[in-house]
């Protein structure tokens, strides 16, 4: 394991680029540094997107998201920093990525980033509805 990780994403071809593919990652463990107290700052991240032609790679994205480890970022700053890369590196027709750090002084901080490609609209939601079957309500 390199002693500073690289803070550059690696990609691979989407393997269905004709659907809007919804890739959804939640990275429990990321942490930076307080720029006014150098203290830890701990979060979950949730990663959701719509990849067009490349999806990223999940060690580059361990590694990265580790890259921050010593590095002082405020909450808002560092969840846009971290949106941006990833929307370069793959340029998906959706991002959203999603911050969600543990309190502090008595405030939990959540903070929602977007990107969108130009012109991509969302396919409309399909709601299937649940049924119970008699097998399921006999248990």
């Amino acid at each position: 394991m390199p002693s500073r990780p690289p803070r550059s994403l690696e990609t691979f071809a989407n393997p269905a680029p004709g659907r809007d593919l919804r890739i959804h990652m939640e990275i429990p463990e990321f942490t930076c540094l307080c720029p006014k107290t150098g203290q830890p700052d701990f979060a979950t991240l949730v990663l959701d997107y719509i990849p067009d032609k490349l999806c990223v790679e999940l060690k580059s994205l361990k590694l990265y998201m580790w890259s921050y480890r010593d590095e002082g970022a405020f909450h808002e700053a560092v969840t846009q920093k971290i949106l941006e890369d990833l929307a370069r590196a793959t340029r998906p027709r959706f991002m959203r990525l999603t911050a969600k750090f543990y309190v502090r002084g008595g405030i939990f901080t959540t903070v929602v980033a977007e990107h969108r490609k130009r012109g991509w609209k969302p396919q409309p939601v399909v709601m299937l509805d649940t049924f119970v079957t008699e097998s399921s309500v006999r248990g």
